[in-house]
């Protein structure tokens, strides 16, 4: 399930987004800190989200 939207930054949903278009690599915390401004905290929840959403993604199509 995906987190209530209100309770998660627009750039932390923006990156979470793009990590999960993206193949996984190693080096994305690194990325997206300074492509979408975020803080180490929100590079994680960005993560999080993106294992979410790929889940998501391979169960629903």
């Amino acid at each position: 399930m995906v987190p209530n939207p209100a309770h998660v930054d627009e750039a932390v949903t923006a990156a979470a987004q793009w990590i999960a278009d993206q193949e996984p690599r190693q080096d994305v915390i690194p990325q997206i800190k300074t492509r979408f401004g975020l803080t180490s905290l929100q590079a994680s929840e960005a993560c999080a989200l993106a294992s979410k959403m790929r889940t998501y993604r391979r169960a629903h199509g």
